[in-house]
């Protein structure tokens, strides 16, 4: 028994995209926290995603039409997905961003393949493997032994706010994944529509509770870097590859956000990691690692 050839290379293909989706995500927490000295956290995360939409609008009109119209389950869903990702989970993420180092911000998301597993077992009918499970369990232990020591009481405002964000992450690769695998939109609406309805609500939300923002040009500048770097393209790259990976196995992969953030923290924002810090890192390599290996499958005979 063994991987057919073209299933392994597309796999493979599919890693490195998410792969350079958390890349390109490491340092958007290092821009998050430049951006909240200036404005309200609603406020940047609204005009991050409302941007991004606006960014992807007209290749939505070019490239999209043969997707449209949507049905009404399909609208359902792409509503959640706006709503669940990017008002509720962002939101929530940019609210504890106020007061969390950068890097306990990212790491602390890695706790949501816990949640994916269940809803992707359930909704998706997707079950890892055993090995798979493993690197589950090992990438999420990673993840607790790194951001749990050392926490200070004060912080437990943000880590509920983090709490709610993990709820909130969970559900969009799933409902992706739905999308992504029988390939019933593309990538183009699978990526924009979302954005431009949690961006919305959340511009609308942020306007009656921050009011008008004044950012300095500096600030601008590092909110079009998130929306059309971090966003436009991250989304774009990690919807695709969710055409060959499972919500879990993206979710996981994802893991590896935090190596980069630390690393960008560490250098720019004067966050400095402790041994124990650096080994749950690694553990968490290993843990997102394990979650790629797929038990094999019969090569079909002439």
């Amino acid at each position: 028994m063994e991987f057919r050839s073209d299933t392994k290379l597309a796999h493979i293909g599919a890693v490195g995209e998410v792969f350079l989706a958390a890349a390109v995500w490491s340092s958007s927490f290092i821009g998050i926290k430049f951006v909240l000295q200036y404005t309200g956290a609603l406020t940047l995360a609204g005009l991050r995603y409302f941007i991004a939409f606006l960014i992807l609008l007209p290749f939505l009109l070019r490239f999209g039409k043969s997707n449209l119209p949507l049905s009404g389950g399909q609208w359902r869903r792409l509503v959640l997905m706006g709503v669940s990702q990017y008002t509720i989970g962002n939101g929530a993420l940019f609210l504890a961003l106020r007061t969390l180092p950068a890097t306990t911000g990212s790491l602390v998301l890695c706790l949501s393949p816990i949640p994916v597993l269940a809803l992707s077992s359930f909704l998706l009918k997707e079950r890892p493997g055993r090995l798979q499970l493993l690197g589950i369990v090992t990438a999420v232990g990673g993840s607790l032994a790194f951001f749990l020591p050392g926490l200070d009481p004060a912080d437990w405002t943000g880590l509920g706010f983090l709490g709610l964000a993990v709820l909130g992450f969970s559900l969009f690769p799933v409902l992706a994944r739905g999308f992504a695998r029988t390939q019933v939109v593309g990538n183009i609406v699978l990526t924009a529509i979302p954005l431009g309805i949690g961006g919305g609500l959340l511009v609308i939300i942020a306007g009656f509770t921050e009011g008008v923002p004044q950012i300095p040009l500096t600030g601008w500048g590092v909110i079009m870097g998130l929306a059309i770097v971090n966003t436009v393209i991250g989304y774009l790259l990690y919807n695709h590859a969710l055409r060959r990976l499972t919500a879990v196995e993206a979710a996981v992969a994802l893991n590896l956000t935090p190596l980069g953030t630390a690393l960008i923290a560490w250098g720019t924002l004067g966050e400095r990691l402790t041994p124990l810090q650096l080994g749950a890192v690694f553990i968490v390599i290993i843990g997102a690692s394990l979650a790629q290996r797929r038990r094999p499958v019969e090569t079909p005979r002439p």
